[in-house]
């Protein structure tokens, strides 16, 4: 078993927006970006607030409080996904709105960057009531969301259906079925292909492709996953798939360990019946942290944002780091684990398949013509490795680590649409 690894008492943790600030500010100076247009893009262009009642299942109302907020609209429509947590505030909103508009940047798809949530844990809600506030919020929210301006998705704790009752109350209020104002939809009303295992598997073209740049030989190599979830799961499926031996899996409820490795397909059935992976047969309990510094060669973040820290990284073990979540890395953290060698996959690279493949559901649903499953595969395919290319070229030509890369090759690429298309009047 991992040795314990404490989690010592320190300074309060650096919030999400200001993370993705810093990490905008490394790029902007390695680009000499110009002031004025360094202002525009360190600011979110749009931010919505709503504070609205939920008749719940005893009669009684509860008024909770979502978020909408778009940062960039200078390369298309907005596009990002809709959170469901407890403890999501606007600042960690304002920052996954940011990291869209630079992901999609560096896949080079033509949307700019928003995030909405709303402050709740959907675990505390019966179904009913979870339609309820999710039909409410979408009409809240209608000001400034549609296939054109804004186009929502899934995010921690919303799945198809949350998107499918989304998509009927947009639908609903303007008279007739707009598949196109969400996606991460089911097949039945407009969804696509492949796109469910979608971020886990550009995550594993991503580590693939990371493997063979420092020599990593898959067949073998062992795999920690933090957040078994909607991008852990497939991704730990498909890097197994590749011969690698998942060592250890985690939850929101904690964590498991089996040295000879585990099998994602029966652990993840394992948690459809029991509500987690903990006490799953053969395997030993681990905490978040140990999880952290496990023994192995791939480290994948799945789960929320700044769990790698300036206080953990120096444990980490593993020779690559494939962020699966948003923003799991600190800055802090990315200095100590360059300095160390361990090669990063940031996060606006390794986890774009899913907005890459809600962009082509997105292109289904306006010409009503849908794509068979290999076809989106192979252009995801093409899509992810181009822009790891892309970015390994970058990173190579300014001696920078892939992070900051990507964040060069982003913000280089919506200033550039600013500055085409001017300010307005």
């Amino acid at each position: 078993m991992a040795r314990h690894i404490e989690r010592h008492p320190g300074p309060p943790a650096e919030s999400s927006y200001a993370v993705a600030l810093r990490q905008f500010d490394i790029a902007a100076d390695r680009l000499h970006l110009d002031e004025d247009y360094r202002q525009i893009l360190r600011t979110c262009k749009r931010e919505l607030t709503v504070n609205f009642p939920v008749r719940m299942d005893d009669g009684s109302i509860r008024v909770y409080q979502g978020y909408r907020v778009q940062h960039s609209l200078a390369r298309g429509p907005a596009k990002g996904g809709i959170r469901y947590h407890p403890e999501v505030d606007l600042d960690e909103v304002r920052a996954l709105a940011m990291w869209m508009t630079w992901k999609c940047a560096t896949v080079n798809i033509p949307y700019g960057g928003a995030k909405g949530a709303v402050v709740v844990d959907p675990k505390q809600l019966s179904p009913r009531e979870l339609e309820n506030l999710t039909r409410r919020f979408t009409s809240e929210i209608q000001i400034i969301i549609g296939p054109d301006s804004d186009v929502p998705a899934p995010d921690v704790n919303t799945n198809s259906q949350v998107m499918a009752w989304m998509m009927d109350t947009y639908s609903m209020n303007v008279g007739h079925s707009v598949p196109a104002v969400v996606t991460g939809k089911p097949l039945e009303i407009g969804g696509s292909e492949g796109r469910a295992e979608a971020t886990g598997r550009g995550c594993a073209i991503a580590t693939r492709h990371a493997a063979e740049r420092i020599g990593l030989r898959l067949d073998g190599a062992r795999l920690a996953v933090q957040g078994f979830g909607n991008v852990g799961q497939p991704l730990a499926e498909f890097l197994r798939a590749d011969g690698c031996s998942v060592v250890a899996l985690s939850d929101s409820r904690g964590a498991i360990h089996r040295p000879s490795g585990l099998d994602p397909a029966k652990v993840a059935r394992y948690k459809q019946e029991t509500g987690s992976v903990i006490g799953f047969p053969g395997s030993e309990p681990l905490s978040h942290a140990e999880l952290l510094a496990i023994d192995c060669e791939i480290l994948a973040p799945c789960a929320l944002a700044n769990e790698i820290t300036g206080r953990n990284a120096e444990a980490v073990k593993a020779r690559l780091v494939v962020e699966g979540a948003n923003g799991p890395t600190t800055p802090a953290a990315d200095q100590i684990l360059a300095d160390r060698g361990v090669l990063v996959v940031p996060d606006v690279l390794a986890n774009a398949g899913g907005v890459t493949v809600s962009y082509f559901e997105w292109v289904q649903d306006l010409m009503a013509f849908f794509w068979e499953p290999q076809e989106i595969n192979a252009k995801l395919e093409q899509i992810m490795t181009r822009a790891f290319r892309a970015v390994v070229t970058e990173a190579e030509n300014h001696r920078v680590d892939l992070r900051t890369a990507a964040q060069m090759l982003a913000v280089k690429r919506v200033a550039d649409a600013l500055k085409l298309r001017g300010i307005f009047p």
